[in-house]
């Protein structure tokens, strides 16, 4: 379960705190998905980073599974991001010089040694349509076909939350729609709860649950 209770961020600026955030507050549970939109510069970024404790509220909290991350030390906090929590971004951040499934292994390099990493990442790849191309460079690769490996990597943890910022921001229609399915279809077999943030109608349309960030608080639609 995700539950996030009166969450406010603050930014300081010469002229005082710059609210972002206020009073935020909505619960999930596993297998559940929700669409979060709103103009640029309202927080939505902002809101994925705090639920994927990479950055932290100023009031407020954020529990996973009963666990509230800010409570952890510093290795604690990057263990629990990088076992509970996956990743998507608009940018795939692939590492150039690895291939397909070296960059879905990436996240298994850290912590305890996970053996049934490597049968995890290539299921996965052949879930994605890829893997006849488990030693390819992302070079070699189309925009869709990067994105696919990211998503790939995120899940390869199996985490119990997937957050997703702009998945579809810079593909094509035909591609856009095709990850979307692909997403779709990952976070109902593993029972995640997922998160995404898109401007995109095309790609909220999709989800039952869709949230507008106005006037830094956020409204269901």
């Amino acid at each position: 379960m995700l539950t996030v209770s009166n969450v406010t961020k603050d930014y300081p600026t010469p002229t005082g705190p710059l609210r972002i955030l206020e009073n935020v507050s909505f619960s999930m549970a596993p297998g559940d998905a929700a669409a979060i939109m709103g103009p640029s510069g309202s927080g939505k970024s902002t809101l994925l980073y705090i639920l994927g404790a990479l950055d932290r509220p100023t009031s407020g909290t954020v529990t996973l599974g009963g666990d509230d991350p800010f409570t952890l030390d510093a290795n604690a906090l990057a263990a629990f991001r990088n076992r509970r929590i996956g990743f998507v971004f608009q940018d795939h951040a692939l590492l150039p010089q690895c291939s397909v499934l070296e960059n879905v292994l990436v996240p298994t390099l850290v912590g305890a040694p996970d053996s049934d990493a490597p049968s995890r990442a290539q299921a996965l790849l052949d879930r994605v349509g890829l893997g006849s191309r488990l030693g390819h460079r992302p070079a070699q690769l189309s925009g869709g076909e990067k994105q696919r490996v990211a998503i790939a990597r995120a899940l390869v943890r199996q985490p119990q939350l997937l957050l997703c910022d702009e998945p579809t921001g810079t593909l094509d229609a035909g591609s856009a729609d095709a990850v979307a399915t692909l997403l779709f279809e990952l976070h109902e077999a593993q029972k995640t709860v997922l998160v995404v943030v898109t401007h995109s109608d095309v790609l909220a349309a999709r989800f039952s649950v869709r949230f507008h960030l106005q006037q830094r608080t956020l409204v269901r639609r």
